[in-house]
């Protein structure tokens, strides 16, 4: 499609009628003011020449110039201004002459990627009309650039009252695929021009120091061009020289303003004199709404701390931590980017109110530790239980029934028992033992305490108010969030500048860096209970996993994993597009906070596993369960009655609970129907243990000791091979850049599936009729779930299985 546009455009102006008035401006008329070819530097004039270089717009700016063809550096009889942002741009050429004074006005737009634009110009005329003629004219403009080393540009005009067309196309070729050299040539031809009568040039653009950009070009007829520009952050000058054969010499100046670009300013002289300053009040979530939801997100804040240790110009970053709700395992993530920002030598300040262990074990990396004085850290260390149902279920007439073949499998104790198993108790301790473990070290480590005196606050102390943490040599100092600026001053010596996210230098660095799209990786997220229409919602899901498989533009794929497990099926059918995708990219999985039974399954097919050490995993195993009837409906006064044929057609026939669009059945399974379930859960362990060997490269024996139900910790699942790394998101996705053969310093676009949705509608309906609307009980959502799967043998880990401070 691309290589016929050229020709499209070529059949459309020539079935225009042939005219022998040349109203339509030639290119080259408008020539001084253009350094190079449009396609070579930059964005050409903002779409006046060639409006498809508008998509490589990134922010808006502003572009003057003018000549001195009259000997003066201050005339301004010729004179240009070009304005633009993303996908729009307007221009306007301003010309004196004895005769009047003429201006051409155009508006243009662009659609497309940077790999392929398109775009659309309307000019019109004003001024001496009566002398020069009045006007109006359309430009079509294309641009390809299928590699980062070439770019082609096509742009045609026609005028609409004496139909004068013009073709014009221009060649670039970057030898290095990046900024620093461009060769160029271009040609026009103007109607009624033939081939070997159209307009040529030439010519090199050097950019050798980041923003400073010389460049030289020759025409045919003895004419010769060069120049300079020099960009500084957001202004820029430019200069250039125009040599005529024949005398006539004269001067083209420019002044940008606006955009962000290239400059050795950030590059090598304005060193680390900022701190970046974050605020992460709220929920740390994996995806926001579109509109109306300023919420932090993982990827987001991981990725500006990656950024900012990068970024010359930032030495430091300020994290206010006051008020973040976030899992453990997020915390952890966060911790170790920070971390990694720290080993560059630059600096970690956090301000903290209050928080428990996680908060604390977060906050502690920090170089200066800032708590506010009415605050206080509480190190209670970690909890692992559940809310066991089993006595509220039977006084109100609901049986429950465990399908249980092994010891580890504890999902359902929380329905059909009234304690902790002893197998559960092993697992739980276990677990809670790595996370206290992990805290420790990394605390004792930051802080520069022993573990001894750690085991003693947290078993002896707990609740430390802000005046006894900073006297355990817990915190640095004490202030509020609103001091930190003046304490990060005295903590530097000097004063220091703060920077938002968006005004990193990655994230501000202009398009043209890099000609073509960037390759992608996919970052999908399967969060929640594995079903069909809930949770991870894998009907949908599916198609997502199944789009980034088919996209040649995506390289790599991050599945990020926060599941308990759930349905088999809805596993499975992630599970198996995964696989069909790694056929022809590397799937790299990513576990948070839980990616257990289900949720391992959801990851067994994939080329590696990363998991966090506080990541839960493991649980290969398969549970079932059966809720029914035991007085319950005629407590509430509710009778069934039916007819049937087949055996086990009344098997989950039952009285449908008002309000809660559940069915309870009347009765429990017969010894046959016992039998049968029984069967059906070994059978599923067995293909799921088989699975994950597969997956995995292993063994069945190899497996199967670390199946049986168990859960995992990150560091657990290292050891028995059912993790390949340690690491969070961030480190999945420099794995995927590693397997997908993208260079450390190529830059990447993340694309996140499933789409964000718009908004979210709970936020305009907070109340009904004054009565706040409020979600269903936690326990009261585990029953209804548990009675919509009733029977079913799933692989599920139990709901209350996540540590708590």
């Amino acid at each position: 499609m691309r290589t016929t546009c050229t020709a499209v455009l070529v059949i459309l102006l020539a079935a225009f009628p042939v005219s022998a008035r040349q109203s339509v401006p030639q290119f080259y008329g408008h020539e001084p003011f253009v350094t190079a070819s449009p396609g070579a530097m930059k964005y050409g004039l903002y779409g006046y020449d060639n409006p498809a270089l508008l998509t490589y717009v990134h922010q808006p700016d502003l572009y003057l110039t003018w000549t001195d063809r009259n000997g003066s550096s201050g005339d301004f009889n010729r004179w240009g201004i070009f304005a633009a942002a993303p996908n729009l741009g307007f221009g306007m050429i301003r010309l004196k002459t004895p005769a009047g004074s003429v201006t051409d006005y155009r508006l243009s737009s662009s659609f497309g990627n940077r790999t392929f634009g398109a775009g659309f110009g309307y000019g019109w005329s004003g001024g001496a009309t009566d002398v020069f003629g009045r006007e109006r004219q359309i430009t079509m403009g294309f641009l390809v650039r299928p590699l980062r080393h070439l770019s082609l540009g096509v742009a045609g005009q026609q005028t609409l009252r004496s139909r004068s067309r013009m073709l014009y196309t221009d060649l670039a070729i970057r030898p290095f695929g990046d900024e620093r050299l461009a060769l160029f040539g271009d040609f026009a031809l103007q109607d009624p021009q033939r081939v070997r009568d159209g307009k040529w040039s030439a010519g090199v653009v050097v950019e050798a120091l980041p923003g400073i950009r010389v460049f030289g070009r020759a025409f045919e007829g003895d004419v010769y061009t060069a120049g300079l520009s020099v960009n500084l952050r957001r202004t820029g000058v430019t200069v250039q020289r125009r040599v005529h054969g024949n005398g006539g010499d004269f001067q083209v100046y420019g002044v940008r303003v606006g955009a962000y670009d290239r400059n050795v300013m950030d590059s090598y002289i304005r060193k680390e004199r900022d701190y970046l300053d974050m605020n992460l009040l709220g929920h740390l979530r994996y995806q926001r709404f579109r509109l109306f939801d300023d919420s932090n997100t993982l990827l987001d804040v991981v990725g500006a701390v990656d950024e900012a240790r990068r970024d010359p110009t930032v030495g430091g970053v300020a994290l206010n931590l006051s008020g973040i709700s976030a899992s453990h395992e997020m915390k952890w993530e966060l911790r170790e980017r920070l971390r990694a920002f720290r080993e560059t030598g630059k600096r970690v300040v956090i301000h903290l109110d209050r928080g428990g262990i996680t908060d604390y074990h977060l906050a502690s990396v920090a170089d200066l530790l800032i708590l506010d004085p009415l605050g206080n850290i509480t190190l209670e260390g970690f909890i692992s239980g559940n809310t066991y149902l089993r006595g509220l279920l039977e006084k109100i007439g609901i049986a429950a029934e465990e399908w249980r073949f092994f010891d580890y499998k504890s999902a359902f104790e929380s329905i059909a028992r009234e304690d902790m198993s002893e197998a559960d108790r092993e697992q739980r301790r276990r677990l809670i033992d790595h996370f206290y473990e992990l805290v420790r070290k990394d605390v004792t480590q930051s802080r520069g305490i022993s573990g001894e005196e750690f085991d003693r606050i947290v078993d002896e102390v707990g609740l430390l108010p802000a005046g006894q943490a900073r006297e355990h040599g817990l915190v640095d100092t004490l202030g509020r969030w609103d001091d930190v600026r003046e304490i990060i001053a005295a903590f530097e010596g000097r004063k220091k500048g703060f920077v938002p996210r968006g005004m990193l230098n990655e994230r501000q660095q202009p398009a043209d860096g890099r000609w073509g799209e960037p390759p992608r990786i996919a970052v999908i997220y399967a969060l929640g209970i594995c079903a069909m229409d809930e949770g991870i919602h894998a009907r949908k899901l599916v198609k997502d996993v199944q789009r980034a498989g088919r996209d040649g533009r995506v390289k790599a794929i991050v599945l990020r994993v926060d599941s308990p497990g759930g349905d088999a099926l809805a596993s499975d059918l992630i599970s198996r597009a995964l696989k069909k995708a790694m056929e022809k990219k590397p799937v790299i999985v990513s576990q948070g906070a839980v990616a257990a039974s289900g949720g391992y399954w959801l990851s067994m097919r994939s080329s590696r596993i990363v998991a966090a050490p506080n990541t839960i995993t493991g649980s290969i195993g398969v549970i079932g369960g059966w809720l029914y009837d035991d007085g319950f409906k005629e407590k509430l006064g509710l009778r069934t009655d039916f007819v049937k044929r087949g055996a086990f057609a009344d098997l989950g026939f039952g009285a449908t609970l008002p309000l809660l669009n559940a069915r309870l059945p009347d009765r429990n399974l017969t010894e046959s129907e016992h039998e049968i379930m029984r069967t059906q859960i070994l059978s599923l362990y067995d293909e799921f243990v088989r699975y994950v060997a597969e997956g995995r490269g292993m063994d069945y024996d190899e497996v199967e000791p670390h199946a049986r139900g168990r859960i995992w910790s990150g560091w657990d699942g290292l050891d028995a091979g059912l993790v390949d790394a340690i690491g969070g998101l961030a480190d999945a996705l420099r794995i995927a850049r590693q397997e997908a053969g993208i260079a450390p310093e190529e830059g990447v676009t993340i694309v996140e599936y499933p789409a964000p949705q718009w908004f979210d509608a709970g936020v305009f309906m907070p109340r009904l009729f004054g009565v706040e609307i409020r979600k269903t009980d936690p326990l009261v959502e585990e029953v209804l779930f548990r009675l919509r799967q009733n029977g079913l043998p799933m692989p599920l880990l139990p709901l209350e299985s996540v540590p708590v401070e």
